[in-house]
């Protein structure tokens, strides 16, 4: 909590004690209207600054005159009034300035840089100021709930500007480097689930937030293994649409579909779109959902089914766009059972990909593998992308040229192949699978760790 708090204090070097009393009187009157703080002074810190009117005493004008002229400003700094004061009053106790190395900002005629050469050839004094304080730290619970002893206040510069000559005053600027405290004594959201998900209707997540939490409609909730390293290395997402459950808890639930399945440790983190991270995350639990064995078969029997049509193209998720999007969740997230999961497929391209060329989703290297060709002893190569006799196509290779975006997958046929060695390209014709067939940052791994990811 940040209080700036401008002021103009009565002129003349006899007003020190009125200027004294105003003060007292603006820090008793100011009030503020919220759960936060209410007096200037119960804020983290408070920025006070304006014409406060401090003038030097003691020293006549010539000399002070002279000490300007010979840059010996330091001689002046201990007849300035608001120095002096400061350890004098009470209610200055607490705050700080910087050091006035720079000459005095008042009085000039107005146009020029010429101190005061009127009738009345006021004193230079340094009447405009800028000073700080930070709350101590017995002095009660931060109203932010942060601890306002870990809020570091670093004055980077505090000097005057001679350019300006539209006043009988220059201006005078300051510039902070400010470290706020960045743990909270209590988590802004915290988080309930259970200790195990067994059936995907046990996927509900309750949460509550903090009052002084600026909650955001784009706020999300990630699924995350035990060791990720990123906010965005999610497994699955729900946005925090906050279903009221009972008064200041809220929940959301996972849909089926976008569940892992298999056994895991993992852990839910409330993402939060205004701060740009996890402000709230839970212990780790467990997840035991069946894998689909149905999907298997069924994407067999359709494959073998329909050899004359083209199938549906994959949409892929660029690899640098991995938040969630508004209104294609369900789309690019959706787990689908990856490739290496089905032992005994083969690619096969389909007539559209065989009749052009190669629409590689990968644009993360130019170098994509090719298919060395095998001539048998009868001179016969097998590794042309033609059909042989067999009516099975030749392995398939990638071209030298691959689209630097990101484009759609070809087509694809997922036909058996004799486990065993048994099928129609015989034992010596096993050909190598491509490194990687996933944009993702996630699918470098090859086919043989995981599936196609977002």
């Amino acid at each position: 909590m940040l209080c700036f708090l401008n002021c103009h204090l009565p002129a003349h070097m006899d007003k020190a004690e009125q200027r004294k009393d105003n003060f007292q009187t603006i820090l008793s009157l100011q009030q503020f209207q919220g759960p936060g703080a209410q007096g200037i002074l119960d804020h983290d810190l408070v920025f006070w600054f304006g014409d406060l009117n401090f003038r030097i005493e003691s020293y006549d004008l010539h000399f002070v005159k002279f000490a300007i002229d010979s840059d010996q400003l330091h001689q002046l700094w201990e007849k300035d009034q608001l120095n002096m004061a400061k350890n004098t009053w009470p209610i200055l106790k607490g705050f700080q300035e910087g050091p006035l190395n720079f000459a005095p900002t008042f009085k000039f005629d107005v146009g020029t840089n010429k101190y005061d050469t009127s009738a009345k050839k006021r004193k230079p004094a340094w009447t405009d100021r800028i000073l700080w304080k930070v709350k101590p730290p017995g002095g009660g619970p931060s109203p932010s709930g942060r601890e306002s002893h870990r809020l570091q206040v670093t004055q980077h510069s505090y000097r005057s500007h001679m350019e300006y000559t539209v006043s009988d005053h220059k201006p005078v600027a300051a510039q902070f480097i400010l470290q706020f405290a960045f743990r909270d004594d209590m988590p802004l959201v915290r988080l309930e689930v259970a200790d195990e998900w067994v059936r995907p209707e046990q996927a509900v997540v309750r949460y509550r937030m903090e009052t002084v939490f600026a909650r955001s409609s784009w706020d999300w909730i990630g699924l995350y293994r035990v060791g990720f390293r990123h906010c965005k290395d999610y497994v699955a997402y729900v946005w925090a649409k906050h279903e009221d459950v009972d008064g200041n808890i809220f929940q959301v639930t996972f849909s089926e579909e976008s569940l892992p399945k298999g056994h895991g440790d993992f852990i839910l983190g409330y993402y939060s779109h205004t701060h740009s991270i996890l402000i709230g995350v839970t212990e780790p639990f467990q997840i035991s959902l069946p894998t689909s064995e149905s999907a298997s078969s069924s994407t067999d029997s359709s494959g073998a089914s329909s050899e004359d049509e083209d199938d549906s193209t994959l949409e892929l998720l660029a690899p640098k766009s991995r938040s969630p999007s508004p209104g294609k969740s369900k789309r690019h997230r959706s787990r689908s059972p990856g490739l290496a999961r089905f032992p005994g497929l083969a690619l096969r391209p389909s007539s559209r990909e065989r009749r052009g060329t190669s629409r590689s989703p990968s644009p993360q290297s130019r170098c994509v593998p090719r298919v060395a060709s095998d001539t048998g002893s009868d001179g016969s190569s097998w590794g042309s992308s033609e059909e042989g006799p067999s009516g099975l196509p030749g392995t398939w290779a990638f071209p030298s040229s691959v689209p630097r975006s990101l484009g759609l997958l070809p087509a694809l046929r997922l036909e058996t192949v004799d486990p065993g060695g048994g099928g129609p390209w015989g034992p010596d014709r096993e050909a190598s699978a491509p490194d990687s067939l996933s944009p993702s940052p996630q699918g470098r791994q090859g086919l043989e760790e995981g599936g196609l990811g977002p």
